[in-house]
């Protein structure tokens, strides 16, 4: 494990990869996509990209720390507890997949770390708001009281809101969250934190796979990226953009969605939320380019480690020039220029924001109108990010 291992230990939940509820759903998972069922198929290595990459260039800041990689089988957002049986033919157990690789690494050198991140990306990243403080817990029991555990959860911070527009639960694209989540924690015998629980009656545990409704029962320190305009979250809310220019209607919603979605982090201390349309990523070799008021990711997550070592030293106030809650402010989605290139799905060609925007039904002239603005000026602040 080498001289990094009293600095830090990363330890990532894969990236994201939905999840099944039933049988018939389950089936068609393993049908189609195995990989995320069994670990028969997996490749022997892998490289590491974004924050799990060991060049510099790459990953700033932690390109020498240690790293663990936890792919995705579990098909349970990381929460379950059910092992095979003659009623269930498929075992769920990512809460358990995570407790035993806790116990596996403290004999690999876990237990002289004093940081452990414990990251993951869509359903890796809920599952990180679910399990941080069960590790953290877990350690301690252990006798490991100075590893300080943190959370990094990108892309799984989902709203349990109101679907554009109704359809019923068949699979987990069609299902309202909300729905695909209560029948999943049965199927799954899925845990959610104690902490968490006790705040929602019983059968109403689907709550706490929610961000805004875990994170303030957590005792852990969490860092949250979320980007304003999901496309998981449209998805399963029905909005699909194939290319036709949206409907005035969803795009009141889409702009609507971006504005609970900020809402729900306004009171987490740590957080990186750009006004782009996309999903996933700390694991991409993009995530250095992505800036929110001029700060990058990479720059954002140093800023909080630095700031939860000073404050565990001294209790001083948020370092001055290194910010660590960055949601934009602009309202529509890639209206930050640094937003991951979109490209035109039918003919491949990249677009800039204004072409986006246009192709997606983007009406300048009556924005321009609502925001009393000239049509040029809306253009150039548009290009521009403001």
């Amino acid at each position: 494990l080498g001289r990094a291992a009293g600095r830090l230990t990363p330890l990532f939940p894969s990236p994201g990869g939905w999840y099944c509820f039933n049988r018939e759903n389950c089936d068609t998972r393993y049908d189609t996509m195995r990989r995320l069922m069994s670990s028969r198929e997996w490749p022997a290595t892998r490289v590491g990209t974004g924050i799990l990459s060991s060049q510099p260039e790459e990953n700033p800041h932690w390109w020498n720390a240690n790293m663990v990689f936890i792919p995705y089988c579990s098909s349970d957002v990381w929460s379950g507890a059910s092992s095979k049986s003659e009623k269930n033919e498929y075992a769920f157990m990512g809460a358990l997949i995570i407790q035993e690789v806790i116990k596996e690494l403290v004999g690999k050198g876990l237990s002289t770390a004093k940081v452990l991140l414990l990251a993951g990306s869509s359903a890796g990243g809920t599952g990180v708001l679910l399990n941080v403080d069960r590790v953290a817990e877990q350690l301690e029991e252990m006798g490991y009281q100075g590893i300080q555990v943190r959370g990094l959860a990108d892309s799984g911070w989902f709203l349990d809101n109101k679907q554009y527009r109704r359809t019923d639960c068949i699979d987990t694209i069609t299902c309202a969250p909300t729905e695909a989540i209560r029948r999943g924690i049965r199927y799954w015998n899925g845990i959610v934190p104690e902490r968490c629980k006790l705040q929602f009656k019983e059968g109403e545990e689907w709550n706490c796979f929610f961000g805004y409704k875990i994170y303030p029962t957590l005792r852990c320190p969490v860092f949250v990226v979320q980007w304003l305009f999901d496309e998981a979250q449209l998805t399963v809310d029905n909005v699909h953009l194939t290319g036709q220019p949206v409907q005035e209607g969803q795009w009141l919603y889409i702009q609507n969605l971006g504005r609970e979605l900020r809402n729900t982090l306004k009171d987490v201390t740590a957080s990186f939320a750009p006004a782009c349309l996309s999903h996933e990523i700390i694991t991409r070799n993009h995530w250095t380019d992505i800036q929110v008021k001029g700060t990058s990711l990479p720059r954002a997550l140093h800023c909080w480690d630095r700031s939860l070592h000073e404050s565990n030293k001294n209790g001083k106030a948020p370092l001055k020039g290194c910010p660590i809650h960055l949601i934009d402010s602009c309202p529509w989605p890639h209206c930050n220029p640094s937003c991951p290139t979109i490209r035109d799905q039918f003919t491949g060609q990249e677009m800039n924001v204004i072409q986006f925007l246009m192709h997606m039904g983007f009406d300048v002239q009556k924005m321009a109108q609502q925001q009393g603005l000239e049509p040029s000026k809306l253009l150039g602040m548009l290009s521009s990010g403001n």
